[in-house]
């Protein structure tokens, strides 16, 4: 497989960004979501410019494979993993594992001793590997759906977040 690059945020990304968030909650999660959970989530991407807005309100990183859009990810704030979504053509191919490497690096470059993200029980096991550890379920409201995540912390540079024994 080519190489994993990655690049800022674009403004002509959006439109893909917006069919990758769409594609990797249609096709990734489907063993953990009801189809009507799914399209709630991916309503998210309908209104492009409020979908804009966030991505160019954070930090966001473009994955690209021979130079084309395959994920992303944004921080937001310096500690907050906000979004990372992989077209599921290149699922488990290490474009998750080359976003969030770099995401972390920028994270601890602007201050911050651990990274948060919410985790959808799809991604749970993904992160979980990668050291991020359980803080709490929560139950979030999309549209008229109802849909569970777990809030996970990691550590970075060696240092242990706040409420976690070493």
């Amino acid at each position: 497989m080519p190489a994993v690059g990655l690049r800022p945020l674009l403004p002509a990304d959006i439109p893909m960004l917006a069919a990758i968030f769409v594609a990797s909650i249609e096709e990734l999660t489907e063993d953990d979501y009801s189809e009507a959970q799914r399209e709630a989530w991916a309503s998210r991407a309908e209104d492009e410019d409020a979908f804009a807005a966030r991505l160019n309100g954070q930090l966001t990183l473009v994955a690209t494979i021979e130079s084309s859009p395959v994920g992303f990810a944004s921080l937001k704030g310096k500690d907050l993993l906000d979004m990372l979504y992989v077209h599921p053509g290149f699922a488990r191919q290490g474009v998750a594992s080359a976003l969030c490497d770099a995401l972390e690096k920028l994270a601890t470059a602007r201050g911050a001793t651990a990274l948060t993200a919410e985790a959808s029980d799809t991604a749970e096991p993904f992160f979980a590997r990668r050291g991020y550890v359980g803080e709490r379920r929560n139950t979030v409201t999309v549209g008229d759906e109802w849909l569970t995540n777990t809030t996970m912390t990691k550590s970075l540079g060696g240092a242990t977040p706040a409420g976690h024994a070493s």
